[in-house]
């Protein structure tokens, strides 16, 4: 395997710890003809490998990654496209927990545009935050009512939800079927010094709180929907390509006349004008009208990447 010049590849996203961002992507698919993918995340390095490699050849690709600068260890992710159903039966051999290279880095804390975040290199597949979607976080930060009141739903370790409160959001809302990456979030939260009370953090399925919360009369100025392509839960099996239209239905259900939706997929076979159908479908179903606004993708250390597609749209 001829490795690409990993030196340049850095060299160009170089503006980006002086912009106050210290988790990012450093070498692409797209820019390493599909093999690997390598993320920073402050002085911890994560390479993702999208082809079965040898033993040997891990060995010198992860050598080549630790010898960037900065870098004081590297951890291993192997991603093949079968990584969603062997996560719970093959963690260990898909993302070993210690760095096959250099020093242990159990946690970091690395910034994204000055907000600080805690990521655990070698925990999961996923680390503690989705780099591709810097833009969105921005546009959360930028476009947050003062004082409004925010859902962010899927929320992982609750990016969105941190960006909007230091937005000054009046009330955001984070809700996650896992306890584990709420609490996760509260620790992000801490970390900016904000307030994490935990009836902000809502644990469940996120239709039922969608439903309850309709019920109940809450209503939000903002709804973030950042679904996974593909998942299992109480309620059945997920999939992005086919019952989007339930979830934004059910988002309009909880948004005010002139607040928005900002609706998001990494599926990388839906297409930007489907997810639009859906979206648009839904807001019919609940008999709310509706338009994009703005469209959102991955961020430039993400070159050429399709996957990742964000529409704004505000409701009547």
């Amino acid at each position: 395997m001829k490795l690409p010049d990993l030196p340049a590849l850095l060299a160009r996203r170089a503006h980006l710890p002086g912009e106050g961002t210290t988790v990012y992507r450093a070498a692409h698919t797209t820019e390493t003809g599909g093999v690997f993918a390598l993320d920073l995340a402050g002085d911890a390095a994560v390479l993702s490998l999208y082809a079965d490699l040898s033993r040997e050849e891990e060995t010198r690709l992860a050598a080549a990654c630790g010898a960037l600068p900065g870098v004081a260890g590297v951890y291993l992710k192997r991603r093949p496209p079968e990584a969603r159903h062997l996560a719970n039966v093959a963690r260990e051999q898909l993302s070993p927990p210690d760095p096959v290279w250099g020093e242990a880095r159990p946690e970091v804390v690395a910034l994204e545009g000055g907000v600080p975040f805690l990521l655990r290199p070698g925990a999961d597949l996923s680390t503690g935050l989705f780099s591709d979607a810097r833009p969105l976080r921005a546009w959360v930060r930028e476009h947050t009512p003062p004082g409004g009141r925010v859902l962010n739903t899927f929320a992982y370790t609750c990016g969105f939800g941190l960006n909007a409160a230091l937005a000054g959001a009046g009330t955001v809302k984070n809700v996650d079927l896992s306890r584990k990456v709420l609490a996760w979030g509260q620790q992000n939260y801490a970390l900016s010094g904000l307030a994490a009370p935990d009836d902000d953090f809502l644990y469940g399925d996120v239709f039922e709180w969608l439903a309850r919360l309709a019920r109940r009369g809450d209503r939000f100025e903002l709804v973030v929907l950042d679904p996974p392509s593909f998942a299992r839960g109480r309620g059945g099996v997920w999939r992005a390509e086919q019952d989007y239209a339930r979830l934004s239905a059910l988002a309009a259900g909880v948004t005010v006349p002139g607040g928005q939706l900002l609706a998001v997929t990494n599926h990388a076979g839906l297409t930007g004008a489907a997810l639009e159908r859906m979206v648009a479908a839904g807001l019919v179903k609940a008999g709310r009208r509706g338009r994009p606004t703005a469209r959102l993708g991955a961020g430039a250390d993400y070159p050429g990447a399709t996957h990742l597609k964000a529409q704004v749209w505000t409701l009547d």
